[in-house]
């Protein structure tokens, strides 16, 4: 379990995210256009998953713009933005910002990818919705990089996740 707060207040996730060097739990989540997405669906390509509880928020939205800008000069990688908004408010959101560069996926059917990962919030306000975490995976589906966000208001480091990839 790790403790991360929410504007100072203290509050938990289920378990830990997946440690470094570990292959990355598979996973099934609802595209924008309702589609079914796995890990599988991206094989070959390096990942950043760039987790967060939503969309309708302000920093889960500068996430997705930041790395929806730095996605468009990547090569062989994809950005993963993942929470537990229906596609509905996903599609709704990228649409409205143009957000063209990243591919939006739900966990709202099982909340299985949050539990697996070890980053749904167990108590407090944001009960069962993911903390904000980035995870980036190589080529082969092996866990390179880890951050969760200790106070969920502030941005990730994009640069660390960056870095993981060269």
């Amino acid at each position: 379990m790790a403790t991360i707060t929410l504007k100072g207040d203290k509050i938990h996730t289920l378990g830990e995210l997946p440690k470094v060097g570990s292959k990355a739990p598979s996973f099934q989540l609802t595209s924008t256009v309702l589609s079914e997405k796995s890990l599988k669906d991206f094989e070959g390509h390096q990942l950043i998953l760039n987790i967060f509880p939503s969309i309708d928020t302000g920093t889960c939205a500068k996430s997705v713009r930041t790395f929806n800008e730095k996605a468009a000069s990547f090569g062989n990688t994809k950005v993963l933005c993942i929470s537990k908004d229906l596609p509905f408010a996903l599609a709704r959101f990228c649409g409205a910002e143009g957000i063209e560069n990243v591919v939006s996926l739900s966990d709202y059917k099982t909340g299985d990818f949050g539990k697996d990962y070890g980053l749904t919030f167990s108590d407090g306000p944001l009960e069962t919705l993911h903390s904000r975490c980035i995870v980036v995976l190589d080529s082969d589906g092996i866990v390179k990089h880890t951050e969760q966000v200790s106070e969920i208001v502030d941005e990730p480091n994009y640069e660390a996740a960056l870095e993981a990839l060269s």
